[in-house]
């Protein structure tokens, strides 16, 4: 039996790879371009990016999707944030400018650190393949459930969440030994700055378990 799963598309990114990625996992996947009030009834809403946030965010409140969002997280039903759509649940970003966020959690979203802890700079956007670190004692009960600690996934960023709670963390990763937001989670809330569906076995581990939720 296959999961329903309502994407998001606001004509930012390309889609096929997440749509693709959730189908593989049992999701019957219904892209949406513009919210309407059917969107309301989705049992699973997925918000993905890539891009700029400010871009972003003006293509969401263009198509109505911001208030469509921040409704259905008051439903309960588990949302999901992936890249700059994890970045867009924030308060603002900082990226080239200050720029409103869906405010859903507190914290802003800020350049990635241009060099190393030992003051050595680093390439920026930071590309690769990452092992994911705890920011709890336990990823029991999120979408991080079906993974180990230390296992890889794909980033492509430049800005990356600080959440203001850091009980709202659920992972991080080192990039030359500065410390960034990996995932967050709040009750119903998810989000991954790393792309899942780019990040093979773990990635769809993580997108089962959203599925499962």
């Amino acid at each position: 039996m296959s999961i329903p799963v309502t994407v998001i598309d606001y004509g930012i990114g390309n889609l096929l790879n997440v749509v693709r990625a959730l189908e593989h996992c049992g999701a019957s996947v219904r892209l949406v371009d513009k919210a309407s009030a059917r969107d309301m009834d989705a049992p699973r809403l997925v918000l993905p990016g890539v891009g700029a946030f400010g871009d972003g965010m003006a293509e969401l409140r263009a198509r109505g999707f911001d208030e469509l969002v921040k409704r259905f997280a008051d439903t309960g039903r588990p949302f999901l944030g992936i890249c700059v759509g994890m970045q867009m649940m924030f308060d603002a970003s900082e990226e080239m400018g200050v720029h409103k966020g869906l405010g859903l959690l507190d914290g802003r979203v800020l350049p990635v650190p241009a060099v190393g802890v030992d003051g050595t700079p680093h390439r920026i956007p930071h590309i690769g393949w990452r092992p994911l670190e705890n920011a709890r004692d336990s990823w029991d009960g999120g979408v991080l459930a079906e993974l180990q600690p230390h296992e890889r996934v794909y980033f492509v960023h430049s800005f990356a969440a600080m959440p203001a709670v850091r009980g709202v963390r659920l992972a991080d990763v080192s990039y030359d030994g500065q410390t960034i937001c990996a995932a967050v989670q709040r009750d119903n809330l998810h989000g991954c700055q790393f792309h899942p569906e780019r990040s093979a076995l773990p990635g769809l581990a993580m997108l089962q378990r959203f599925l499962a939720l």
